[in-house]
C-alpha cells in the first residue's frame, strides 16, 4: 500500500495572477441540455424556460438537466462544479466534451466552439486537448498498470517504446513507482484511481475533467487523493474542472466554485465569497457548517482604520486566511494592518477574529 499523504494546501488561484493569460480556456454561454421529445423547443420558448422541473415534465414531457448555464475557466484554474444529486453537474461536465450533446448554447474551447466540430475534429480534441477521470476507474483488467496508462497513447498511434517511456514518467508522478507491472485486481481502490489519473495525464492534455472521481473511495483514501490532485496541480499546472457533491472537497480543491441546483447556476465564486456572501438561503444552508476561520480571508472581516487606531502593528495581505492570522492578531499589542500594494485597506483586531471563531455573521 502507498503510505498516506500529508495534508497539502489548496492551490493558489492562478486565475487571479496578473501575469497569467486571462483568455479563458473554456467559455460556456447559455448552455442547455434538455432530455425528451422536441427538446430543442424548450430553450427557444420563454414560456417553457420559466417552468419548474415538474411543470416542464407535465407540459412537454421534457427534463432540463442544464438550464442556461454560463461561466469561464481561466488557464491553470481549478474550477469546481458542485451540487446535490440531480443538480445537473455531471451532465454539465459531459457537455463540455460532447459526451452528452448540448441542446443549445456555446462551449468555446481555446476559441473554438466545439458544438461546431465534426466527428474527426471532436476525436482529435478528446485525444489531445482534454482528458476525463471518472468515478468508475474503467481500467482494462487484462492490462498491467503501465499498459493501462499508455492505452490512450496507443490509440493515438504512438510507438511502443515511446508510449511506455511516457507512461512510466506519469506512473512515477502519481506515486505508483514499483507497481508498473501490477494488474488492477492487485491494487486498492485508491491505487486504481491513481492509475486512472496517470492515464489522463499521459496524453499531456490542456484540460483535465473530473466527474466525482473520489466519491466511491473510503474517507482516508479520498483525502489522500484530494491531496494528490493538489500536488499534481502545483507540479504540472493543468487547468482542471472538478465535479463533486462534497462542499469540503470543493473548498479544498477549488479556486472557484459553481453551485448548481435543478440544472441552474445558484452562485459562482471563490470559497470565501460563498461563505462570506452567500447568494441565497440555499447557499447559506450549504455553507452553514463550514468553519469560517478556515475559509474567510482578512478582507472579509477587516474594519476601517479609526482615528484612535495605532497603525504601527504587523501587516498582512487581504487574502490571508483568518486561521493563519489568528495567532499573530492575538499576540499583537496593536491592530494588524491589512495592506494591498502598499495601500491600507483596513485593520483587524481581537474582536474581529473572535467574531469569526464564534460564528457570528459578518463581512466586508
Amino acid at each position: 500500500m502507498i503510505p498516506a499523504q500529508t495534508e497539502v494546501s489548496r492551490p493558489r488561484d492562478r486565475s487571479q495572477d496578473p501575469d497569467q493569460d486571462r483568455t479563458p480556456v473554456i467559455s460556456v454561454r447559455g448552455l442547455w441540455k434538455v432530455f425528451g421529445p422536441k427538446a430543442e423547443k424548450v430553450p427557444r420558448s420563454e414560456e417553457l424556460c420559466g417552468l419548474s422541473r415538474r411543470e416542464l415534465m407535465d407540459r412537454a414531457g421534457c427534463t432540463a438537466a442544464v438550464r442556461d448555464v454560463s461561466f469561464d475557466v481561466s488557464p491553470g484554474e481549478v474550477f469546481v462544479v458542485m451540487g446535490l444529486s440531480g443538480s445537473g453537474k455531471s451532465t454539465l461536465v459531459r457537455c463540455l466534451t460532447r459526451l452528452v450533446e448540448p441542446t443549445a448554447g456555446q462551449v468555446v474551447f481555446e476559441g473554438e466552439d466545439i458544438r461546431d466540430a465534426g466527428p474527426k475534429r471532436l476525436r482529435e480534441l478528446r485525444r489531445h486537448k482534454f482528458s476525463m477521470v471518472f468515478q468508475h476507474f474503467g481500467l482494462l483488467p487484462h492490462r498491467c498498470v503501465v499498459d493501462n496508462v499508455s492505452y490512450g497513447l496507443e490509440i493515438r498511434g504512438m510507438g511502443r517504446a515511446e508510449r511506455t517511456k511516457r507512461a512510466l514518467e506519469v506512473v512515477e508522478l502519481v506515486g505508483l513507482s514499483g507497481y508498473e507491472n501490477s494488474y488492477p485486481d492487485q491494487l486498492s481502490g485508491g491505487m486504481q484511481q491513481r492509475v486512472g489519473l496517470a492515464r489522463a495525464l499521459a496524453g499531456d492534455p490542456d484540460v483535465l475533467l473530473f466527474d466525482e472521481p473520489f466519491s466511491a473511495l473510503d474517507p482516508m483514501i479520498r483525502r489522500d487523493m484530494q491531496n494528490e490532485v493538489i500536488r499534481l496541480h502545483h507540479e504540472v499546472g493543468k487547468t482542471m474542472v472538478f465535479v463533486t457533491h462534497d462542499l469540503s472537497e470543493a473548498l479544498k480543491l477549488g479556486d472557484r466554485i459553481l453551485i448548481m441546483r435543478d440544472g441552474k447556476t445558484v452562485q459562482c465564486g471563490t470559497g470565501d465569497e460563498l461563505v462570506g456572501a452567500p447568494a441565497d438561503d440555499y447557499v447559506r444552508d450549504f455553507v452553514k457548517d463550514v468553519p469560517r476561520a478556515d475559509v474567510l480571508t482578512l478582507r472579509w472581516i477587516m474594519r476601517p482604520a479609526g482615528p484612535d487606531d495605532d497603525l504601527d502593528g504587523p501587516e498582512f495581505g487581504p487574502d490571508v486566511v483568518v486561521r493563519d492570522a489568528t495567532r499573530a492578531v492575538f499576540e499583537a499589542v496593536k491592530p494588524v494592518k491589512v495592506i494591498d500594494n502598499g495601500k491600507l485597506l483596513g485593520v483587524v483586531g481581537d474582536e474581529e477574529i473572535l467574531a469569526v471563531i464564534a460564528g457570528v455573521e459578518g463581512g466586508a
